[in-house]
């Protein structure tokens, strides 16, 4: 049977350069050390993962110094290394204002994409993601918002993360056109964008998926705290392919039809390097079901 697999690169609304289908995820991105950063992002990109994902409130946790430390860590990076930015298509998230928490006011969403481009120390930000909704905004406010910033040439493309399919509905209907990506988390433990309408809406809708925490938080790869049906069969697929357990459970994301890019955030150099090899998996539908009724826990009907 064909493989449901899909290594081929996306295509994102408003961004001319095409991603892989892996990106860098810098949510734990949390230290000071400009050099190792630079490294790990260096081998990142060189692995194809040229979209790279942050947010104003990574640094927060992880052993972080605090709100918006990641992308100045990210941002120093970037002035030490000048001909990366033309590399990469630059991703962040604005709408969590601790301790709110969530603000994504017209005032609010405007100071946050502009204290990103600061610390980030570019004149444009790709991709520029709503991070969680605000129930508080009216989603036409938040529109406007957000299209003005893109008048303005601050921001590219239009997404969200976290959101649910009717919010995207909403948001949409006042933006005019559809967004340009949307991130939920997803993985072999986490199956909700399948089944209640985000991927469904993006795929009718031509956005572009992401998935974050794809591994689980490094669960499905260490194995750790993770449910034992799932890595029995992560296991048996491995030994099957030749592949590592972490290559199963990214080829499992890259399986589904709305082609998620799947936002890896590990900050080993080795992992990153390795972490292409997901895309060589085979699997077939009769593989795909089989993760979701351990991940389910029970048979399908």
């Amino acid at each position: 049977m064909e493989s449901l697999v899909d290594g081929t690169p996306r295509t994102i609304a408003g961004i001319d350069d095409e991603v892989g289908p892996l990106a860098f995820g810098c949510w734990r991105y949390t230290h000071d050390d400009v050099t190792r950063a630079q490294r790990v992002l260096e081998v990142a990109v060189d692995a194809g993962m040229n979209l790279v994902d942050t947010a104003d409130v990574y640094g927060l946790d992880w052993g972080g110094s605090g709100f918006g430390a990641n992308e100045a860590l990210l941002g120093e990076v970037l002035r030490r290394l000048p001909s990366m930015r033309d590399r990469i298509v630059l991703a962040t998230k604005g709408g969590i204002a601790p301790p709110v928490p969530y603000d994504s006011s017209p005032a609010s969403l405007r100071a946050a994409c502009e204290g990103s481009l600061r610390r980030l120390g570019v004149d444009t930000i790709d991709v520029y993601q709503v991070h969680r909704p605000d129930l508080l905004a009216h989603p036409a406010d938040v529109a406007e918002t957000l299209l003005t910033l893109r008048s303005e040439g601050k921001i590219r493309a239009i997404g969200v993360s976290n959101h649910t399919a009717a919010q995207h509905v909403a948001l949409e209907s006042h933006l005019g056109e559809p967004l340009a990506t949307s991130q939920p988390e997803f993985s072999v433990t986490e199956l909700a964008p399948m089944r209640d309408g985000v991927f469904d809406h993006c795929m009718a809708t031509g956005t572009q998926t992401m998935a974050w925490s794809p591994l689980g938080g490094g669960r499905l790869a260490s194995g750790d705290r993770a449910p034992s049906a799932i890595i029995d069969v992560l296991d048996r697929l491995a030994e099957r392919e030749g592949k590592s357990r972490a290559d199963v459970a990214l080829a499992f994301v890259l399986a589904h039809p709305s082609r998620p890019i799947a936002v890896v955030g590990t900050q080993t150099p080795q992992r990153l390097t390795d972490a292409p090899s997901a895309m060589t998996v085979h699997l077939d539908r009769t593989d795909v079901y089989e993760l979701i009724v351990a991940s389910d826990g029970a048979p399908l009907p």
